[in-house]
């Protein structure tokens, strides 16, 4: 086997058990807020994973100052403290599945943010995805029932709008660091995004923490597997895989936690949610399809059609 085959297989397999981790989470969090409240959890497990990334950047020898520390706080407010806070909070109202879905229609937030502030052009393809997905987000809120999980998805919505705001701020950052370091500027987004998370935890009244075996498995989960080794096997498959295949591949992480989210917990979609959510995640497959179609057109090119 050529060093290439084997590495993009390796890449897949890094694709794989990233999309398992982090769809499977949504049900970790989702028992874990049970024992703590919302903002405990996510200042607990995004406070002490900035820790472990920094001694990670220190074993590794890496620069520990900081770049572009305006957008870089930015950064950390948006993508941390708005998405991981948002989407946590949503867990404790609403459907572990139906969550994931709706954070993860983030790129569709991220294609009408962009445009504006970064003056991408969106082809055809992409705007006949955001149509779909908008339609299967209506589908999933039913504006017209005003039940208790409404504001669980409101919430993961505001997450996911959150998280394409802090894509924004991320794409900034990498046009203006000379020396930009995707390590750095998340270990440091994390590190800035929890302190509000922390401040929240602290100074907010709730129920005190009930530190059971599962609380306790469910943070150290999230600290090493959830914010350490799945970010690093997402970094690598972006390093070996293009683009349009990587993206291709985190499709798999909300469905992962629909269908983990129905055997386990027994969470059972009525017909306008899962119609929605089979919107968004066709949307999701738009979406990414171009960048595959790409990959594909220009390795004919090189290979001359082979395989």
């Amino acid at each position: 086997m050529s060093s290439d085959k084997k590495s993009t297989r390796l890449a897949v397999l890094a694709l794989a058990v990233m999309s398992l981790i982090w769809g499977y989470n949504w049900i970790i969090m989702k028992e874990a807020v049970k024992y703590c409240s919302a903002f405990d959890f996510a200042a607990m497990r995004t406070f002490f994973g900035a820790l472990v990334l920094f001694s990670f950047l220190i074993s590794t020898g890496r620069n520990l100052r900081p770049q572009q520390v305006p957008l870089t706080i930015l950064l950390g407010l948006l993508t941390t403290t708005g998405c991981v806070g948002l989407s946590t909070w949503a867990l404790e109202t609403g459907g572990a599945g139906k969550t994931a879905v709706l954070v993860y229609a983030m790129p569709f937030w991220l294609l009408l943010l962009s445009r504006p502030l970064l003056g991408e052009r969106i082809g055809w393809m992409q705007r006949l995805a955001v149509a779909v997905a908008l339609v299967g987000l209506v589908a999933i809120l039913e504006p017209w029932h005003t039940d208790g999980s409404v504001q669980g998805n409101l919430l993961a919505v505001s997450s996911g709008i959150s998280w394409a705001g802090g894509a924004v701020a991320l794409k900034i950052i990498h046009r203006r660091a000379s020396d930009f370091d995707l390590i750095s500027v998340t270990t440091w987004q994390l590190f800035f995004g929890s302190l509000p998370l922390v401040v929240v935890a602290l100074v907010v009244p709730d129920r005190p923490i009930d530190w059971t075996p599962y609380l306790a498995g469910a943070v150290l989960f999230n600290i090493v597997f959830t914010s350490i080794v799945a970010l690093l096997l997402w970094f690598y498959s972006l390093r070996e895989l293009p683009a349009g295949i990587a993206g291709m591949g985190t499709l798999a992480t909300p469905v992962i936690g629909v269908v983990a989210a129905a055997v386990q917990l027994g969470e059972s979609p009525s017909l306008w949610e899962s119609s929605g959510m089979t919107l968004i995640m066709a949307g999701l497959v738009l979406i990414t399809l171009p960048g595959l179609l790409r990959y594909r057109r220009l390795r004919d090119i090189i290979t001359g059609g082979s395989t």
